[in-house]
């Protein structure tokens, strides 16, 4: 067959991969210059299976209002004149009682399990080195009554087969050495020894790049303009240079729309509308000024709901989910506040471990920011849309690097005609019983 897959980060990437493993022919279109430019660009860096958690539980809403005026808060909800994002917002409230919480992360784990074995694979066939780490995740707790809760997380990670265990205080120092000058701040934590973390950019880009040395055609700096429905299937997609202006036309039996959080607006215009809606995530890439002194091991802070990685001579710190469209600016006075607090926090836990000056104190923090495409269940839409010769895979919210390889392996096997070995739901599927209704509206 011949496929077009719109969108080149690690979700259209992967796609595009495991299509061209299975003897299709691929063209990869991406409007940036190259491979994971957006969203997969400086992300938290973590392959983090023992946390696939859905955004929504019974706590969320409570806690979604009481930090509604806190500039520095984890999740943000800032109201639009936007009825998608109320729509959303609405699907989103729905899913926040415990068996929709237990079935959607039932969903999450079993693709990050098959998603993480599928990587394994991919690097051990193609070789891309990426800064890995296999060293693990620690998640640490400064507040007893959220460590007393890390034990039902921990539980219920082992349920479905992951084994996040409960480690004291002393633990957690011996499992990452550099938390030593916070000890005394620190109750406990839990640790995955089976996560890693590595650098998605890389890790995209190379793969893009071998995806191009295989055949497929790479087709950056083009925008899709438009798509083409003709007798109700979708036939052609057109494109436009964006450094000449020049206007191509693809014709293809099979389209993958994998553009993340503009997955959306991008469907609208053929009357298949999906409810992922962007939330906004920000990062900090610093210098190490004492690379002996950094930590080794990929660490979640539960106070504050961030992740740091170290890769390589720098120190990765991300997080926040703010929902507020598609703002990208990082230089208004809440975005700045948000990137403040995450080196602010490096320094706190380990201080003069990094560069954490920011710019006006003579420091070169790499801050970044990037749309998160979520659902409201936080599965991903990953299968065939409504309109014939359309496929989607997006709306992997923040675990877009923890799920991509198996993603992109799922959705090419279904457009080969396989079923993948995955108990989740899959888009245009039938309902069964691991499974939450996929609501589809199609004009």
């Amino acid at each position: 067959m011949r496929v077009v897959v719109m969108g080149a980060g690690i979700i259209g990437t992967s796609t595009a991969w495991h299509l061209l493993e299975r003897g299709h022919e691929v063209t990869l279109v991406d409007r940036q210059p190259d491979a994971a430019l957006e969203t997969s660009f400086a992300n938290a860096a973590q392959i983090s299976v023992s946390y696939c958690e859905p955004w929504a539980n019974r706590e969320a809403p409570l806690k979604a209002l009481k930090w509604m005026f806190d500039r520095e808060a984890p999740l943000l909800f800032r109201p639009q004149l936007d009825w998608a994002q109320w729509r959303w917002g609405l699907q989103f409230l729905a899913q926040c009682h415990d068996a929709a919480f237990e079935r959607n992360v039932a969903q999450i784990v079993a693709l990050g399990a098959f998603s993480h074995e599928t990587l394994k694979a991919m690097v051990a066939q193609t070789g891309i080195e990426y800064q890995r780490s296999q060293r693990g995740i620690a998640h640490y707790y400064t507040d007893a009554h959220a460590f007393d809760a890390a034990a039902g997380a921990a539980e219920l990670m082992r349920r479905h087969g992951v084994h996040r265990r409960v480690v004291d205080r002393d633990e957690l120092l011996r499992i990452e050495p550099a938390l030593a000058t916070f000890g005394h701040r620190l109750v406990g934590g839990t640790y995955t020894d089976t996560d890693e973390h590595g650098d998605a950019r890389l890790f995209t880009q190379q793969l893009a790049a071998l995806c191009g040395q295989r055949g497929a055609r790479l087709l950056f700096s083009h925008h899709v303009e438009r798509l083409a429905v003709e007798g109700g299937t979708l036939r052609r997609a057109h494109l436009r240079d964006a450094q000449t202006g020049e206007a191509r036309t693809l014709e293809a039996d099979a389209f993958v729309a994998a553009c993340g959080s503009y997955t959306t607006p991008l469907l609208k215009t053929v009357g298949v509308h999906v409810p992922i809606y962007p939330g906004k995530g920000y990062s900090a890439t610093l210098p190490l000024r004492r690379p002996e002194a950094a930590p080794q091991v990929s660490m979640i802070d539960d106070g504050r709901k961030i992740a740091i990685s170290r890769l390589g001579d720098r120190l990765r710190v991300a997080g926040t989910i703010e929902l507020g469209g598609y703002d990208l600016r990082l230089d208004t006075p809440l975005a700045r506040a948000r990137c403040e607090m995450l080196v602010r926090r490096i320094e706190e836990v380990f201080p003069g471990v990094a560069d954490t000056r920011l710019p006006a104190q003579g420091g070169e923090p790499n801050f970044w920011c990037g749309l998160r495409p979520a659902t409201p269940t936080n599965i991903p839409l990953i299968g065939r849309t409504p309109l014939p010769g359309l496929w989607i895979n997006a709306g992997h919210g923040t675990l877009g690097w923890t799920h991509g390889a198996g993603s992109g392996r799922a959705l090419a096997e279904l457009i080969s005609g396989e079923r993948p070995a995955l108990a989740m739901r899959l888009a245009g599927e039938p309902a069964h019983a691991v499974s939450a209704p996929t609501r589809w509206a199609a004009a």
